[in-house]
């Protein structure tokens, strides 16, 4: 048997301390929305410096799509400052202030309106045949080569213009007179026949090219209107009545065709159809 068999036996126990404890993740929410907070402000000072007014406009709208779309408030009692936010000047109560259609609208035509487009595309129509007539558009032309190179042809919103013009080696008139020659006697022969189709008046204006210095006299203004003159009994003679002649003027050498003044291209007739819904 051992020394001190039986003696009292000893137990000794260590206490082992462990971490401080779980102190809680409170503040770690607090830090994280005090960041995105932050995030957020530095974002809006650089897009308050980075856009336009228009740009800043765009996207307050996007993050508010109900707001109504009217950028003037109009002071009104309604819950939008109005009765009608298509308004844009006043917003009154009645709704008036608009100063364009709004997008989308269809607006009303009435009869007359409708009647007149529809008399206007006639009126379109009917010139445009005179002039494929003319021009032999629409098959064999009713002039000959030699008088249809003397004539260009326009609509405007006047009427259809028949513009008869000289040629380098060929002319409407003699020298200096208004006696006329064989291919202008046929040109107001067929345009009297063509008139005989349609009602319109008709206007005709006399130009003339400049003459050098040495050569330039008083006359122009006269044999401007004379050869106007001229034209308008060539088709009085073709069965045009006196009645469908609006008009007759002469403006000398003072609205050339071209740039060159002296050019014969500048030496014309203008025959205009006028169109009787204007």
């Amino acid at each position: 048997m051992s020394k001190n068999a039986n003696g009292p036996t000893i137990i000794k126990r260590k206490k082992v301390v462990k971490g401080g404890g779980h102190h809680g993740g409170a503040w770690k929410v607090a830090y994280a929305d005090f960041v995105t907070a932050m995030m957020a402000f530095f974002m809006l000072m650089w897009l308050l410096n980075a856009t336009t007014e228009q740009q800043r406009k765009g996207i307050s709208d996007y993050f508010a799509p109900t707001i109504p779309i009217n950028r003037i408030s109009g002071g009104g009692s309604g819950a939008f400052g109005g009765d009608n936010i298509f308004t844009d000047d006043t917003l009154a109560q009645s709704g008036t202030g608009a100063r364009q259609p709004t997008i989308g609208a269809v607006p009303v035509r009435t009869e007359a309106e409708i009647e007149a487009d529809t008399a206007a595309a006639a009126q379109v129509a009917a010139l445009q045949k005179i002039e494929e007539i003319l021009l032999g558009q629409g098959g064999e032309s009713m002039i000959s080569e030699q008088a249809l190179r003397h004539i260009v042809t326009r609509l405007t919103d006047e009427g259809l213009v028949i513009d008869i013009f000289d040629l380098p080696d060929a002319q409407l008139f003699e020298d200096g007179s208004t006696v006329p020659h064989p291919v202008t006697i046929e040109i107001a022969a067929l345009l009297a026949r063509l008139f005989a189709s349609v009602s319109n008046s008709v206007a005709i204006n006399g130009y003339l090219s400049a003459r050098p210095a040495p050569l330039r006299d008083d006359d122009l203004w006269d044999l401007s209107s004379g050869r106007a003159a001229r034209m308008r009994e060539m088709l009085q003679d073709g069965g045009l009545h006196p009645q469908r002649i609006l008009r007759q003027t002469g403006a000398g050498d003072r609205k050339p065709m071209v740039a060159d003044t002296t050019a014969a291209r500048n030496n014309r007739i203008e025959v205009i159809l006028l169109r009787s819904d204007i």
